[in-house]
């Protein structure tokens, strides 16, 4: 091949090569966008069908993040006591402390859960259960009491039998976060829900993944912009700044709302993995009576000293547990540093003990895991703040995802008349 042909050739190759380029470029990048409008007609339908039910979700657990705060300013008179000069020391001891209680409750009241004081100016809380002749009814109450007097403070009540609601806000939005208050189906259509809304919020990051390399347009939110452009970059700036908290928040909220379903894949990747509903049982002992809270709780401390008492719940039935979680346990873990310790009620063995020194598969400290996320407790007042932040940021993202829908609801409509 000559000289002039050779550089005629190469003129050739290379016009072609500019041609060809492009336009595999760009039918790469009309392939993306037809899937990618795929995934946004299955964003925008799923946000229209739980947008609210994530908005409500995302509101209540915001305020569940600072639910003890909350509910000792709506309760001071019942959770603040004063402390004398000598503090935690010159508390009376817990038998006395739950025998006040008790005392306080008809007989056939049953204890739930007792609450230790936070710090040296709380009461201690307890919580019981009294059976009702409703069909499946109870009345649920809070006792009070002064750890420095074993002087009862008062009661509380948080729900009769026969109460559709809660009484009380915190409760309430409780029952409302877990199960729409509607008991254990609620908890099971919430639990169905977050798994929609994990999808949901994925769908949600591959619809905003920008396909020209445009980061700065999809990482903030333009100045000086039309009211339609700043509610799209409200939208998809406040989706992506909280989707890693938001997803997190979400699965954990599907293990503890579908626990048996979620632990099946948990078990199946990781064997050996424990959830809470795997706990050990007590064994009954033929004429052994039950050991008392106080000696439970004085067995834990006896053998983990570190710490400060959080809660104890006592057993569940004749195989049931005493369970008491101990919390700001030092050297335990940098992020999360509690201890919870399970108690045969008939012997004091300790059956079990939970924290971030006795995980023995990834999958148990996967699941270990979950709650702290859940609540922001694993990084402490950061870890709070960023899932308040987070759960405010639901209904943003509804009503803002909502307006953008009937604004190209109402431009398609014009189109059509015009």
């Amino acid at each position: 091949m000559s000289g002039e042909n050779m550089k005629r050739f190469s003129t050739d190759l290379a016009h072609g090569e500019a041609l060809n380029g492009p336009d595999a470029g760009q039918q790469r990048l009309t392939r993306l966008k037809k899937r990618r409008k795929l995934w946004l007609s299955v964003h925008l339908w799923l946000g229209l069908l739980l947008g609210f039910f994530l908005a409500v979700l995302g509101i209540t657990g915001s305020i569940l993040v600072f639910y003890e705060e909350i509910d000792n300013v709506l309760n001071a008179d019942l959770r603040t006591v004063q402390a004398p000069a000598q503090g935690e020391s010159s508390y009376r001891s817990l038998a006395e402390i739950h025998a006040a209680a008790v005392a306080a409750m008809p007989p056939q009241a049953k204890l739930g859960f007792v609450d230790y004081p936070a710090d040296t100016t709380a009461s201690y809380k307890f919580g019981f259960i009294i059976p009702s002749a409703v069909a499946d009814g109870k009345e649920e109450w809070q006792v009070h009491v002064d750890p420095y007097t074993a002087q009862v403070l008062g009661k509380h009540l948080i729900k009769k039998a026969e109460d559709i609601f809660p009484r009380a806000l915190i409760p309430f939005v409780f029952r409302l976060h877990f199960a729409l208050l509607s008991g254990e189906t609620g908890g099971i259509i919430i639990g169905i829900i977050g798994v929609i809304l994990l999808f949901s919020v994925l769908t949600g990051l591959i619809v905003w993944w920008p396909l020209t390399g445009r980061w700065q347009r999809v990482l903030s939110i333009k100045r000086r912009a039309s009211v339609e452009r700043f509610n799209h970059d409200l939208h998809q700036t406040s989706g992506f700044y909280t989707f890693p908290i938001l997803f997190a928040v979400l699965l954990s909220g599907v293990y503890m709302n579908l626990p048996s379903q979620f632990m099946t894949l948990v078990k199946q990747l990781s064997p050996g993995t424990q959830g809470f509903m795997d706990s050990p049982h007590s064994l009954p002992i033929v004429g052994k009576k039950p050991i008392d809270l106080a000696q439970a709780l004085s067995i834990v401390q006896s053998r983990y000293p570190e710490g400060r008492v959080d809660w104890l719940s006592p057993p569940g039935g004749e195989t049931g547990v005493y369970r008491i979680k101990m919390i700001d346990v030092p050297e335990l873990s940098r992020f999360w540093s509690e201890r919870q310790v399970v108690v045969d009620q008939y012997n004091g063995a300790i059956l079990e003990v939970r924290d971030p020194s006795t995980r023995a598969t990834f999958g148990q400290t996967f699941v270990d895991w979950q709650w702290p996320l859940h609540s922001g407790r694993a990084f402490g007042w950061t870890g709070r703040i960023l899932v308040f932040l987070s759960g405010l940021a639901c209904p943003v993202l509804f009503i803002t995802g909502l307006i953008r829908w009937l604004q190209k609801r109402r431009a398609k409509l014009s189109r059509h008349i015009d």
